[in-house]
């Protein structure tokens, strides 16, 4: 397999040529956005030939952390054909023998595998999934409603009935100032245990992007933000990017609300044909399971994508870095642990002082009983 660098803008023909999905993340104006955060800067991109024919192209993002680099294809590579197990595996040693030859700073490369190959291992320091939730959204609003699970349409049209929420496209609104929404994000956070990346990122993402890959969408309630989300848009595709709603709303279904109205408002005035929820909980990715009930009511299967794993270029190096993330995850255990030990120590010492108070105070009253008894005898 040979390897030879293109331009984003020849992968990005390339892609429409072989009528396949670009992934936003595989775009020149993806590229463009990430290059506005910290430690983060567009490689470039390559394409993988067999025989004098692409069979795959990708874009990479040149991550610099911790003071080593590695470059990240985010849903990348994009294959022309369902790729075996052996091709994956040849691709991949490929491009760790272009990077040897061409960018030795990289200690590993981050890229999509529908296999488990050798060569790969567990991302190091992110959340993979494997499974997400495609909603088909052609065929109208009933067809879309038809396609859910039932508890899907009956959340959905309980929510049309009953949510007060008031949904809207509101990308004018969100470039204009996005601090609104911000806070709606920091009090997901807070509920659901993440620090959200900086109101910035936020910002950059919609302007940069443009209304033509990026909107807004939100529901309020009595003028005042209850839930939002970031949508992408690549050709047919859209994705569910970033999603906050408030506590105090959560009852009354306005998410459900919003989801609904952004599967018809993007099928109908975006040409729209799916909306990709953006991962869900597997045994692969156990710590996303709290998505599923959620996400997976709203159409009755699942999708399998293929996850990102780590491709060392620098061995040695990448050995060093799994050692460290190790004493990391060792040392959070301990700390985890002894939090809970501690925190059961304290609750038996309460139960503890609990039923020794009680104990006394039956002593006491069983004292007081007695002695009522005894001077009742005695008259």
């Amino acid at each position: 397999m040979d390897i030879r660098e293109i331009s984003l803008g020849s992968l990005e023909e390339e892609v429409k040529s072989q009528n396949v999905l670009l992934p936003i993340e595989q775009s020149a104006i993806w590229a463009k956005y990430q290059a506005t955060i910290s430690g983060r800067t567009p490689w470039g991109a390559l394409a993988a030939s067999v025989d004098g024919s692409d069979v795959a192209v990708c874009s990479f993002l040149d991550f610099q952390t911790h003071g080593y680099h590695y470059l990240n294809a985010v849903h990348g590579p994009i294959w022309f054909h369902e790729p075996t197990e052996d091709e994956e595996e040849e691709l991949a040693e490929a491009l760790a023998d272009y990077l040897h030859k061409h960018d030795r700073r990289q200690v590993f490369i981050r890229m999509a595998l529908v296999h488990d190959i050798a060569e790969s291992h567990p991302a190091l320091s992110t959340v993979p999934y494997d499974h997400t939730v495609i909603i088909d959204v052609t065929g109208g609003d009933d067809a879309i409603l038809s396609r859910m699970k039932p508890r899907g349409r009956r959340d959905v049209r309980k929510a049309l009935r009953e949510s007060p929420a008031v949904c809207a496209d509101e990308t004018e609104a969100a470039t204009k100032s996005f601090q609104d929404y911000y806070d709606v994000m920091v009090e997901t956070g807070k509920r659901d245990g993440f620090v959200p990346a900086p109101i910035s990122d936020y910002e950059d993402m919609i302007r940069l992007l443009g209304p033509e890959h990026c909107r807004v969408y939100a529901g309020r309630v009595d003028g005042k933000v209850a839930t939002w989300s970031i949508v992408t848009i690549s050709g047919k595709r859209a994705v569910r990017y970033y999603g906050a709603s408030l506590n105090e709303y959560m009852r009354q279904h306005v998410t459900d609300k919003l989801v609904y109205f952004e599967c018809c408002d993007l099928a109908k005035n975006k040409g729209i044909e799916s909306y990709d929820m953006m991962g869900i909980g597997s045994d692969f990715a156990p710590s996303l399971l709290g998505l599923n009930e959620f996400k997976c009511k709203f159409t009755k299967e699942t999708a399998e994508v293929a996850p990102s794993r780590d491709i060392p270029v620098r061995r040695g190096f990448y050995a060093l870095l799994v050692k460290a993330r190790d004493v990391v995850v060792a040392r959070r255990k301990r700390a985890e642990d002894e939090a809970e030990r501690k925190h059961r120590a304290e609750l038996e010492k309460a139960h503890a002082e609990k039923a020794k108070h009680e104990s006394e105070k039956l002593a006491e009253a069983d004292a007081e009983n007695a002695e009522k008894k005894s001077e009742e005898s005695g008259k």
